[in-house]
C-alpha cells in the first residue's frame, strides 16, 4: 500500500487508511520510533497495563513484602516524626 507524503503546516505527514488503523488497534496517541531507515508507529499503551496481574502474582509467591534497608533507617525517623 502506498501513501503520499503531504505538507501539513511546517511538518509533513500522510493519511493512514482506516482498515490499517483497525488492524493495529491505533485509536488515539501513537509512539513513533526510527529504526535505521524505517519509521515504526505503535499505539500508546497505558503505563500501568499489566501491573494488577503482576502484583497478584507477586502476592501469591509472597514476593510483595516491604524491604527495609539499614541505609534508609535513620535515627531521625524516631526523633523527628510524631506518631
Amino acid at each position: 500500500m502506498r501513501a503520499r507524503v503531504i505538507k501539513i503546516g511546517n511538518s509533513q505527514g500522510f493519511r493512514i487508511p482506516k482498515p490499517v488503523l483497525e488492524q493495529t488497534g491505533i485509536k488515539d496517541d501513537v509512539e513513533i520510533e526510527v529504526d535505521k531507515d524505517q519509521i515504526i508507529i505503535r499505539p500508546v499503551t497505558k503505563v500501568r497495563d499489566g501491573w494488577d496481574a503482576a502484583f497478584k502474582k507477586m502476592a501469591q509467591k509472597g514476593d510483595d513484602e516491604l524491604i527495609f534497608d539499614e541505609i534508609t533507617d535513620h535515627s531521625w525517623d524516631d526523633e523527628e516524626w510524631q506518631w
